[in-house]
């Protein structure tokens, strides 16, 4: 028996229409590699399940959960944009209302950025999802996995959660992020081992055609990576600093929980090499602030120039028109396969 199944939902067909047969974009779960590599690092049994690059119908999802048989549930709602999180709670919840209906007995609950600004309004009105996690929920995830907390009555105890108790939403303590002393330690990596493929690792995710240059060979094999979480900015529009949340407001904004930490070069050079050797080299680095911080982002670069793959990277990266870099750390950039 599988102790936690990690979803990505898919409303590809609902977002695109069409466009997500050929055109769209197929991003790999990055923040879901990264929760299932935490728990497993705990000595958790995990899967992903990734309906959008398997392009999984509702019924097909059913019965691979039913094969997993998990003991727990996590959807984890994100998106290949900051607000995309909303965009795909449509087909998460969807799914998550056929797995109540046939009868799926393991809680669910969902992570991602929707039900971090909204937990109790989710809750309410959604009777499909057990617990929701009210911001990154790596800590609370470990403290199910230490626990072994894989039932209703059990999550009462694990702090950092939002569930139905009794009939009314309540939380069940204040959440905990990972601090930047642990953040090597606690998120070491990501499970890329768990990801479907065609032929190939990573063969069924594609970048967006213009990282390719337009050219469809250099779309697939495609991955993504963070070697920060957050941003320092207070941008009330955006919704990226949710994952930092701290407290146990129903109704949460973005711009209270600024802040940012970061992996170690050393661990960001571990899962690039990796990617390369796997035989991919269009890579987005997911960051909302990559050229942000030299102290952080030059000893990356520095790396990827030392690798000498010369034009055979294409990766790109985030970065704020007042925090571009001088001319000569653009070059360096450059050099590195960022374009």
């Amino acid at each position: 028996m599988t102790d936690i199944l990690f979803i990505t939902p898919n409303n590809a067909a609902i977002t695109y229409q069409s466009l997500s047969d050929k055109y769209a974009a197929i991003e790999p779960p990055t923040w879901a590699l990264l929760l299932a590599e935490s728990a497993r690092n705990h000595g958790a049994n995990v899967a992903i399940m990734d309906t959008l690059a398997e392009q999984l119908s509702d019924a097909d999802a059913y019965n691979r959960v039913k094969s997993v048989t998990p003991k727990l549930i996590c959807f984890v709602v994100y998106g290949q944009n900051v607000n995309a999180g909303t965009t795909n709670m449509g087909g998460a919840v969807r799914l998550s209302k056929v797995l109540k209906e046939k009868g799926v007995s393991a809680p669910i609950g969902f992570i991602g950025s929707h039900v971090q600004a909204l937990p109790k309004e989710t809750l309410e009105k959604e009777n499909s999802i057990d617990f929701v996690f009210l911001n990154e929920g790596v800590k609370a995830l470990n403290d199910i996995v230490d626990h072994e907390a894989y039932t209703v009555d059990d999550l009462v105890k694990v702090s950092g959660l939002a569930m139905r108790i009794n009939e009314a939403v309540q939380f069940t303590g204040k959440p905990k992020v990972v601090p930047q002393s642990e953040i090597d330690t606690v998120m070491p990596g990501y499970a890329w081992d768990l990801l479907p493929f065609r032929k190939t690792p990573l063969d069924l995710y594609r970048s967006p055609y213009w990282h390719a240059n337009y050219q469809s060979e250099l779309r697939s094999p495609y991955a993504a990576i963070q070697t920060s979480i957050g941003c320092q900015f207070k941008c009330s529009f955006c919704m990226i600093n949710l994952i930092n949340k701290s407290d146990e407001d129903p109704i949460s904004i973005a711009s209270n929980y600024s802040g940012m930490r970061y992996w170690s070069t050393t661990t960001v050079e571990k899962e690039l090499k990796k990617l390369i050797e796997m035989g991919v080299k269009t890579i987005r680095i997911t960051d909302e602030m990559f050229l942000l911080n030299k102290r952080f982002y030059r000893p990356i670069i520095s790396m990827l120039e030392k690798l000498n793959f010369n034009d055979e990277l294409y990766l790109w990266a985030y970065s704020r028109i007042d925090t571009v870099p001088d001319p000569e750390t653009l070059q360096s950039i450059r050099k590195a396969g960022i374009r």
